[in-house]
């Protein structure tokens, strides 16, 4: 058998050939004379059907009879070659199917725990390395994968540079409860929250740079908007204001949401998406508001009858409800900015005139998504990041690489964040960020 392998993806460009794929054994069915494969092999699924009278003339009685006897009892997750003559079938949902004409197993599969039935999701938790292979887990890694290339691809055209950050390090870019410490040669060391603060000194030193990798946040939450690691996207810039950061986080997410629709629409089919309610996303402009008038109008609606908030006054933080009222009332992706200094990071610029806001914005999704970008302008100001620094009662001999980029030729600048997976959570339109990478990392699980 030639192995000259066809991807199954590629399958519409050999109809009226044979061709041979290399794949796992998904389902079967059919009886008597026939069966029927379902087949995978990464790229997508698609069927196969066998005739036994097709086979004893080919191979003769015997050989026929023993090779179709083979794919009737092929097992779940069995890999073959496959043979067969790609043809055009209007009743099979692929609109074409493989009249296969020969087999080879290359790998048995016995017992294969996950079947096609109802499983509890500790137990398909516990066999991650196989629940992946489900058609749903492998399109949602399709759609992760479609977001890390659409990232690649845009900052690469907006003359960002992919610049590196530590994962260890001695200090904290966020809260410093939330910290992995391990010991590194006898001096304390953290797993990184965020490479923001390297990334600071890339765009003194390069103008626009990013960054992607895995970050750690030691955060003893069981929602299912949090992991304990993820893959985060970091970008800093130079010279750039806060309203053209916004206009840059925008188009930023605009352009993932539409890499996911070029380049996984089966994905986005099989996880049975909105596609139109995407592309309302893309063609609509995100709505802007600030936090007050946000708080102004959770405040005016918390007594509706749809509402299922608590009330929060002016300087109160949102929770997840809170967000997920603002942006279903809006509809589309909506940015809260400047919101209060008291319980954002030491390093957002102030509000000119209003040292109690910050010049900072959160990207809150629709559908109840909650909030996928955090970003801000940074304090350039030597004196003024001091200040703050010491009103925290924070050690500065931790930071003095940072503070060291606001004494020799500060400028304004500004950055954003996005954890990856809440991204894929929200445009494949999945319950829990736990389906949004491979092996996923929570409170209660390091396994597999």
């Amino acid at each position: 058998m030639s192995k000259q392998l066809v991807s199954i993806i590629d399958v519409p460009k050999h109809i009226g050939e044979e061709i041979t794929i290399g794949a796992w054994v998904a389902n079967k069915s059919g009886k008597g004379k026939i069966a029927f494969l379902q087949l995978r092999d990464g790229t997508a699924f698609f069927q196969g059907v066998a005739f036994k009278p097709n086979f004893i003339e080919k191979f003769g009685e015997e050989e026929g009879l023993e090779k179709f006897d083979t794919i009737k009892h092929l097992s779940q997750e069995t890999s073959i070659y496959v043979t067969g003559m790609v043809k055009e079938d209007e009743r099979s949902k692929f609109g074409y199917e493989l009249d296969i004409t020969d087999i080879e197993v290359i790998g048995k599969s016995q017992d294969y725990p996950i079947t096609p039935k109802e499983h509890g999701t500790d137990f398909l938790m516990d066999n991650r390395h196989l629940w992946l292979r489900s058609r749903k887990q492998m399109a949602i890694q399709q759609i992760r994968n479609a977001i890390i290339y659409a990232t690649y691809d845009f900052f690469d055209k907006n003359g960002f540079i992919k610049f590196d950050s530590p994962i260890l390090s001695s200090n904290a870019a966020e809260d410093s409860t939330e910290l992995f410490e391990t010991d590194y040669f006898g001096t304390p060391a953290f797993l990184s929250q965020s490479g923001q603060l390297y990334l600071e000194a890339g765009a003194m030193a390069l103008g626009r740079v990013f960054d992607f990798g895995p970050v750690f946040r030691a955060e003893k939450s069981k929602t299912r908007r949090h992991l304990t690691e993820f893959w985060m996207m970091d970008a800093e810039y130079s010279f750039l204001s806060h309203d053209e950061s916004l206009d840059l986080q925008e188009a930023y997410v605009k352009a993932l949401i539409q890499g996911a629709i070029d380049r996984a629409p089966q994905a986005l089919e099989i996880l049975e998406r909105d596609v139109d309610l995407l592309k309302k996303y893309i063609a609509e402009p995100f709505k802007r508001v600030s936090y007050d008038e946000a708080i102004d109008l959770l405040q005016a609606h918390e007594n509706d009858e749809d509402t299922d908030y608590e009330h929060l006054e002016h300087g109160d933080d949102f929770g997840s409800p809170h967000e997920t009222w603002i942006s279903n009332y809006f509809g589309v992706p909506t940015f809260v900015v400047n919101y209060p200094a008291s319980f954002k990071a030491f390093y957002m610029k102030p509000v000119p005139g209003n040292p109690e806001r910050v010049l900072c914005a959160d990207l809150l999704a629709p559908e109840g998504y909650g909030e996928i970008i955090g970003g801000s302008m940074r304090e350039d100001d030597y004196d003024a990041l001091v200040a703050k620094m010491e009103e925290l009662g924070m050690d500065r001999s931790e930071y003095e690489f940072y503070l060291d980029l606001r004494k020799y030729g500060s400028v304004p600048h500004g950055g954003f964040g996005i954890g990856i997976e809440r991204m894929v959570t929200f445009v494949a339109g999945t319950k829990h960020i736990r389906e949004a990478i491979p092996f996923p990392r929570m409170l209660h699980r390091i396994k597999p």
